[in-house]
């Protein structure tokens, strides 16, 4: 029976599960996120904690002890610098794990196992930045506006001039229409035989009036 053994066979030899946990401890201290099963992220935790809590001891036979178990001497180097100094103030507790799907094909329950402080939330320069920024932004709008000032007489007159010069060619269409409208109408009553007809008849009607 399986009473008081607290550690996860996960159905793997002894070497292969331990150069396993290597693997993951090796890259969940370089990229401060892995994404794994629940139980292997559960196992992976105990040792990242391990190896933060020997970085902040920082001795020689912290580094030995740690060397056994993390693959790169560059990861060994940040647990020793950047994540001792990082950690310096919490007393465990360094990784949390996240759940958060079913994998799709053999439905196991996956989870995210990451740093309780990323290196994102230690930034403390990006408000200043943002300020700079805005400050720019502020000192950038007066000069526009002005900018914007001194050339809307300039338009103004472009656009008085262009509606002077439309309107001008538009009485000149019209105009011209109406002499067109005209010089037709009264070639039309010289050529039409109707015209001819009345003009005859007015003739007579004088000729006889006058007799």
């Amino acid at each position: 029976m399986r009473h008081r053994m607290k550690a996860r066979k996960l159905g793997r030899t002894s070497a292969h599960r331990k150069a396993m946990y290597r693997n993951l401890v090796t890259s969940l201290l370089d990229r401060e996120r892995v994404e794994t099963t629940d139980a292997k992220a559960k196992e992976v935790r105990r040792l990242a904690d391990r190896m933060i809590t020997l970085g902040k001891r920082g001795d020689l036979h912290a580094r030995r002890r740690a060397m056994r178990v993390i693959r790169k001497r560059e990861v060994a180097a940040k647990v020793f610098g950047e994540l001792a100094d990082r950690y310096r103030s919490r007393a465990g507790g360094y990784t949390r794990v996240l759940k958060t799907r079913r994998r799709v094909g053999d439905a196991a329950a996956m989870s995210i196992v990451e740093l309780v402080e990323p290196i994102e939330a230690l930034k403390p320069d990006k408000p200043a930045k943002k300020a700079a920024g805005r400050k720019k932004a502020t000192a950038k709008v007066p000069a526009v506006k002005e900018a914007a000032a001194k050339s809307k007489p300039k338009k103004a007159a472009a656009k008085k001039k262009a509606t002077a010069k439309s309107a001008g060619k538009k009485t000149a269409a019209k105009k011209a229409g109406a002499k067109k409208k005209t010089a037709t109408k009264k070639a039309s009553a010289q050529t039409s035989p109707k015209a001819g007809k009345k003009k005859a008849a007015r003739s007579k009607k004088s000729g006889k009036r006058s007799g």
